[in-house]
């Protein structure tokens, strides 16, 4: 394997941004440069390089499979989305077929066998597709969990063996369904939203042109497919920008962090790379102080640091500016971005070499409430998300959906080419979110965020649906777990608040906490700390429960799941550790 030598970053064929009709012509492009996939293992050897004109090949060969077996323009084609040539040749196949790509979750390393078939079968109810692909490590599971559905399940390795006779494929259509993407948002779970070739191709040109993505730029990622911003900003995107690009399995990463940035330093024009929040917090939280990251880290070519798919933390990243600043990493380098599936991926992009840029908020103008002037004030940082893409219309909007002024808070509302089609069989959940423009330019995507906008940039402050009403007073549950993640031994993601109606029919904020302590009087001592620490933010008692560690579910792209927590919790299916009154 060691001769084994990584797609360029340059070649010959002139890059075009995106500029394609449709997305099957943007593989033919991609097919005709010497750019591809590089697939490393968990060490970040280089294990498999995949040119793109090997995929086109590939991929070919299995659309001709695919109509062999009876399938065909709008039919749906699930895919357990695990990373490697396997998935990026048949989503490929299912483009060139007019069928769409389902990109479905691999199992998780918490929830079990049960909780996994139970997951991927609700989405192939969702998504009615007539065959589910997977990888063989896992087919005892994907083919209980298609036979519990009804359709044809089928490892990679048997579907390869699979006649593939030559035949005519059909014309695509900018307006044509492009695939469905499983929206990471819990509370309408599960939505499948209907992305057309249209919107993905503007999407994919606004990102790469907000982002200056040049000729020999290089991208780094260890981002699930299942996920949009690993399948449309670090797979789909690449192939219609003409991009090299080296992959780490998202497992692999979650079991050694820091192989995420020895690629990035090792690969000569490793210049770009994303993650959410939580991605470079265990890195800085894994950098010991013994560790030389001069010696062992070069993260001065990283141009574009991403940041999005969660709120965005400066705490969090001036500790990776800390930890890392002696390896060449740039503060400048961080672009934090908004955006959603049911906008293809990017709303708004931080222009390059802007880095973070925060805004102090005082609390009472985030909940729309007075100040008791008898109280010191207090802010939160609101971090800049950047400018809308070309042709992304941005407005927030307050009661009846009237317009807001600058650093006026209210909902986020979108309209552009890279809007959503719809939810797939999903009308009442479509109406709740698309609404049509006055003006006849076409539909406005309540995205259910709030935030503000300042001198043409968006700043986010949070989930609307997450928003705990108490009173009459607004509070976010980001304020509440950040308060109790500054006591010791939580880090980011073990406490999840909301809000709960108390037997006297009164709400109260409620606190899921991990727990990792045994001793039953520490666990005393630990909730009574908790519960000052809540008060201490809300002015309120709380419902604090201890829960064991690895409780709290999380959606399909690692962020907590508020809604899914409170749901959990009230049946009784997250049981609490007792503790003494």
């Amino acid at each position: 394997m060691t001769d084994l030598k990584p797609t360029p970053n340059d070649c010959p064929l002139p890059r075009r941004r995106s500029d394609f009709a449709t997305f099957n012509e943007a593989i033919d492009y991609a097919a005709r440069s010497e750019k591809g996939l590089n697939f490393h293992d968990m060490r970040g050897a280089l294990q498999r390089v995949y040119p793109y004109s090997e995929m086109r090949k590939d991929a070919l060969a299995d659309a001709h499979r695919l109509v062999a077996m009876g399938i065909g323009k709008d039919d749906r084609v699930a895919l357990v989305a695990e990373t490697g040539a396997e998935f990026a040749a048949l989503f490929c196949a299912c483009v060139y077929v007019g069928a769409w790509p389902v990109p479905l979750p691999l199992p998780t390393t918490f929830g079990g066998k049960e909780s996994y078939i139970d997951q991927l079968s609700v989405q192939l109810q969702s998504s009615d597709p007539k065959i589910l692909l997977y990888p063989a490590e896992i087919s005892e599971m994907a083919f209980a969990a298609a036979q519990r559905q009804g359709c044809e399940g089928m490892d990679w390795e048997t579907f390869s063996q699979q006649d593939a006779p030559e035949v005519a494929l059909p014309e695509a259509s900018p307006e044509d369904i492009c695939y469905l993407q499983y929206s990471s948002g819990s509370t309408r779970f599960p939505t499948g939203v209907a992305v057309t070739h249209k919107a993905l191709l503007h999407n994919l040109f606004g990102h790469a042109d907000s982002m200056d993505i040049g000729y020999n730029d290089r991208v780094v990622s260890w981002l699930p497919w299942y996920h949009d911003m690993g399948l449309v900003g670090c797979f789909l995107s690449l192939i219609a920008n003409q991009v090299s690009v080296d992959y780490l399995r998202t497992e692999h990463f979650a079991r050694r962090p820091l192989a995420w940035l020895d690629l990035v330093s090792r690969n000569e024009g490793s210049t770009l790379s994303y993650s959410p929040t939580f991605g470079y917090d265990i890195c800085a939280r894994r950098v010991s102080s013994q560790t030389n990251v001069a010696e062992r880290f070069d993260l001065s070519r990283w141009r574009l640091a991403g940041n999005g798919a969660d709120m965005i933390r400066p705490d969090v990243m001036q500790n990776f500016v800390n930890a890392f600043a002696d390896a060449g990493f740039k503060a400048s380098a961080f672009t934090p971005s908004y955006g959603l599936a049911e906008a293809t991926l990017a709303v708004t992009v931080m222009p390059p070499g802007e880095g973070i840029r925060v805004e102090l908020v005082e609390e009472e103008r985030l909940s729309g409430t007075r100040r008791d002037l008898s109280r010191p004030a207090r802010y939160r940082a609101i971090v800049n998300c950047g400018k809308p893409l070309q042709d992304m219309e941005v407005e927030i909007r307050g009661e009846n959906n009237a317009a807001k002024g600058d650093h006026q808070i209210g909902k986020v509302w979108c309209r552009g080419p890279s809007v959503m089609h719809s939810y797939f069989r999903n009308e009442e959940a479509t109406n709740e979110c698309l609404v049509p423009g006055d003006d006849g330019k076409g539909d406005w995507l309540d995205t259910g965020d709030m935030g503000y906008m300042a001198d043409g940039y968006l700043f986010i402050v949070g989930r609307a649906k997450d928003m705990i009403i108490i009173n009459g007073k607004n509070h976010w549950p980001q304020d509440i777990e950040w308060a109790v993640e500054q006591l010791a031994g939580f880090n980011h993601g073990d406490i999840a608040a909301f809000s709960i109606e108390t037997e006297n029919g009164e709400e109260a904020p409620a606190v899921l906490v991990h727990c990792r302590v045994s001793d039953p009087d520490e666990r005393v001592k630990l909730r009574d700390q908790i519960a000052d620490k809540v008060r201490s933010v809300t002015g309120m008692n709380c419902v604090v429960e201890l829960v064991p560690p690895r409780t709290l579910p999380r959606t399909s792209s690692g962020k907590l799941s508020r809604a899914k927590a409170k749901k959990l919790y009230l049946s009784g299916e997250i049981e609490p550790i007792e503790v003494a009154a």
